[in-house]
């Protein structure tokens, strides 16, 4: 009998949409929104979601999330059927949702509060270590009003990224920010995330923005939405500066909008 070997844990934060769909009816319209959706994302993995404006990313995110349950389908985490269940994940919506009445400090803070399990001294001392990180640190007790967009979105992104859940859920972070700003916010997210590597699912629409950032891509296609292709994302990390400009990005990125074109 062998000793003194440790059986080595698999990684949290592996996550499963199985079969998922989703219909909405009222009294002048009913409509199917998700049909027999099947994505994951590994454990440490960046996965985007792009689609056509409309077609249920963020009905998606919401089901992920708990706050709509799916008609058929399930939700797994882990292994563990989650579907309907809330508080698994951490969530980033395209409004920074900042609190205009709590400092900086107290809004980053808030993840952890809500989720418990931590004391209020070693949850404000991670906030003020990470803002610190990432050049926030003086605007502490500042309150949301007085920092930049961008600024805005580093602080809810930092607030999603100490919550204590390993998966995060992007929708939409940089929709709002103008061009240069969203491409800043883009290198500073990777560094951050290659630094953590937590489980990450970004919706956007931006066919280069899901390019530049992730392992794996998802192609939706319109309603009733279904996933079209999943395409793996060939570029090594750390992805370089010049990767815009590069052939094999351009005919991706084609390969990817005359999908979208021709299903919609």
């Amino acid at each position: 009998m062998e000793t003194g070997r440790r059986e080595r844990k698999a990684p949290k934060g592996r996550l499963e949409v199985l079969g998922v769909s989703k219909s909405f009816a009222g009294i002048e319209y009913a409509a199917t929104v998700l049909k027999s959706v099947t994505l994951h994302a590994d454990a440490g993995e960046f996965v985007s979601i792009v689609g056509p404006s409309g077609c249920g990313k963020s009905t998606l995110f919401h089901m992920i999330g708990g706050i709509l349950r799916p008609d058929e389908g399930r939700i797994v985490l882990d292994g563990r059927d989650i579907t309907g269940e809330r508080g698994h994940i951490s969530y980033m919506p395209q409004a920074n949702t900042l609190l205009p009445w709590r400092t900086v400090l107290d809004n980053v803070v808030l993840g952890l509060e809500v989720a418990g399990g931590t004391s209020r001294r070693e949850a404000r001392r991670l906030a003020a270590e990470w803002l610190e990180r990432v050049g926030l640190g003086d605007y502490a007790k500042a309150y949301p009003r007085v920092l930049s967009g961008g600024m805005q979105q580093r602080a809810a992104f930092i607030r999603a990224l100490i919550s204590p859940q390993t998966v995060m859920c992007l929708d939409e972070p940089f929709g709002a920010l103008d061009a240069l700003t969203r491409e800043d916010m883009q290198r500073w997210l990777l560094r951050i995330w290659e630094e953590n590597r937590r489980t990450v699912l970004f919706v956007t629409h931006s066919i280069e923005e899901a390019l530049v950032l992730s392992d794996r891509v998802y192609v939706l296609g319109d309603r009733p939405t279904r996933v079209v292709d999943e395409i793996r994302v060939p570029f090594p990390r750390p992805r370089a500066d010049g990767l815009y400009g590069e052939p094999a990005f351009a005919g991706l990125r084609k390969r990817i909008h005359d999908m979208m074109r021709k299903d919609g």
